[in-house]
């Protein structure tokens, strides 16, 4: 009974919203760092190549809207009769870029700052990392999700700069003994990671989205 309520909670936590320049998706649910998941089965490799994550974020009321990609550099992801299990991941912060931007300067500039202290802190924290802790199946019925296809909910430590927390959101699971491949779209807040620009109390960081879009496509095989 206890485990249903706590898997209610997380459900009704993944907000149906909107992310400013128009990407709808799920807001990811968050709370506290927990324990990775047992590895059963195989564990299969990242296609680093065909792997991509995307971000998009904007300054408040969608104003100003940027996208890009970070690079998935290395992982695993454990499948057991058919089933994704387990898995993690590392993410190269210095890999960022942007895609939508025409003007070489520009883009410099936005891709130096996100590099900066004010974000990424790229210099001190050359990697992020995505772990695994629950692999639950997704229902329709009493769910709601604006991933279209969504088949199970995934929970993981995400770890940004020096603080991890757990996130959960749909994903789009496809699994057999060769080959997984899981696509999810989602928003976390930026600041419960520590990404305020010239700190959180600051009226400059006001002015910029707190919602930061992810879209994963995750593909791993033997």
């Amino acid at each position: 009974m206890l485990k249903q309520a706590l898997s209610a909670a997380i459900v009704g936590a993944i907000v149906l919203t909107s992310c400013g320049g128009g990407t709808n998706s799920d807001a990811a649910a968050t709370g506290e760092k927990q324990e990775a998941a047992a590895t059963t089965g195989a564990a299969l490799k990242i296609d680093t190549a065909a792997t991509r994550l995307e971000w998009h974020t904007a300054h408040k009321g969608g104003v100003d809207p940027h996208t890009g990609t970070l690079s998935v550099t290395s992982g695993t992801l454990s499948v057991d009769n058919g089933n994704l299990t387990a898995g993690s991941f590392e993410i190269s912060t210095a890999s960022i870029r942007d895609i939508d931007l025409t003007d070489t300067a520009k883009r410099a500039m936005l891709e130096g700052h996100l590099k900066s202290a004010d974000f990424f802190d790229v210099a001190k924290y050359p990697t992020a990392k995505f772990e695994i802790t629950k692999v639950e199946p997704y229902d329709s019925t009493r769910q709601k999700s604006l991933l279209a296809g969504a088949t199970h909910l995934i929970s993981g430590n995400l770890t940004l700069k020096d603080s991890t927390k757990n996130v959960t959101f749909p994903a789009k699971v496809t699994a057999t003994a060769d080959a997984v491949s899981a696509e999810a779209n989602f928003n976390i807040d930026r600041t419960i990671w520590g990404m305020n620009y010239k700190g959180p109390n600051n009226p400059q960081d006001w002015m910029i989205q707190k919602e930061v879009n992810l879209k994963l496509n995750l593909q791993a095989k033997k």
